[in-house]
């Protein structure tokens, strides 16, 4: 199509100028500003109705989205934990970690949404155009940006438009509520479960591995065996947590050989029953210098010494291992006197 067939109105040379600065293309610039196109206006413009209805939308978006932090909240009381849910396409999932993610990602999206539309229906849409200035403004370039604040605050309609002001403000300032929501588990949980274990009075030691109650003469001297409380099975809930505090491993060793007055009173027949958690970071202890009666955590080779209280010899732990006092009931089989008398594994800002 050649420049003769376009209508002569729309030629660049005969466009209005002053909606978008027209350029022609010349040697030193060979690409013509094709300016703005002429603006249309939009049916809210002309159309009070249609404004409402966007009015409306915008209103029930950011009122949407107040429900949806209502739910994130009621989400996170409500359901347990440990539920878990099926879900088409992703499977069987944890129903709270997806009704928290669905309803914090409606109240979001539901903001961003309301925006969205009523930047785009009721705000004023009216093309600028800004000429490229220095960094550092002059006084009147500052005078005008409080000018087109101002300006465009009056264009938002925010005083005139009270569903949507008061509608945004509520969504924006429930939306926070689910993250203080969250901080409910930065509280004072877990209080004192730290310091108790399953261990209590007449709790039979049974084998970790046949889950037999133990004789005293199924502990061989030199030898290493680990226990846990009667009654916990793996097929319990919360036995990962249980058995992270109450594993326990058992050396015999000769009585003489026993360095420590209150670990020689808090054994049977030389006997010994101390914590399996490392004092370090938590990890099992598995290793034993039959020896030596020093005991090696695998991970960063903190080494206790079982004859000696289970006193730090070498490595990063920073406290022994605790001791639990054991004995024999009226059937001959090795049962715990208490539970340990300090918490088990690392140590926390709780301790005292």
């Amino acid at each position: 199509m050649s420049s003769q067939d376009i209508p002569e109105e729309n030629l660049p040379a005969a466009q209005d100028t002053a909606h978008g600065a027209l350029g022609v293309a010349d040697e030193k610039d060979p690409f013509a500003d094709p300016g703005l196109p002429p603006h249309e206006p939009r049916v809210q413009d002309i159309d009070e109705r249609a404004a409402k209805r966007s009015e409306r939308t915008v209103a029930l978006l950011f009122t949407v989205s107040m429900l949806a932090t209502i739910g994130f909240i009621a989400s996170f009381v409500a359901i347990p934990h440990d539920k878990s849910i099926y879900v088409f396409t992703l499977g069987h999932i944890n129903a709270m970690n997806f009704a928290l993610g669905l309803t914090l990602g409606v109240a979001l999206f539901c903001i961003g949404a309301g925006a969205v539309h009523w930047g785009r229906t009721l705000m004023s849409d009216h093309e600028l155009v800004g000429e490229r200035h220095p960094i550092e403004a002059p006084a009147d370039v500052r005078a005008q940006v409080h000018a087109d604040f101002r300006q465009g605050a009056a264009e938002s309609q925010l005083g005139r438009r009270k569903l949507i002001r008061n509608t945004m403000f509520g969504a924006m300032a429930m939306v926070p509520l689910s993250g203080v929501v969250l901080l409910r588990d930065l509280g004072p949980l877990p209080e004192d479960k730290l310091r108790h274990t399953l261990w209590s009075k007449g709790k039979l030691i049974v084998n970790m591995n046949t889950n037999e109650p133990l004789r005293p003469s199924d502990v061989a001297v030199g030898s290493l065996t680990f226990a846990k409380p009667e009654g916990l099975e793996e097929h319990d809930h919360g036995f990962q947590n249980e058995i992270a505090k109450a594993a326990l491993m058992l050396v015999r060793i000769r009585p003489e050989d026993i360095k420590d007055k209150r670990e020689l009173e808090w054994s049977h027949e030389g006997i010994v029953a101390y914590s399996k958690i490392c004092t370090h970071v938590g990890c099992p202890i598995s290793l034993y210098e039959q020896q030596t009666h020093h005991v090696l955590c695998p991970c960063h080779q903190s080494t206790f010494d079982l004859s000696d209280g289970a006193r730090v010899i070498f490595g990063p732990a920073g406290h022994p291992l605790p001791q639990l006092r054991i004995g024999v009931n009226d059937e001959g089989y090795l049962e715990a006197l208490g539970d340990f008398e300090e918490p088990v594994g690392p140590a926390f800002w709780e301790r005292g």
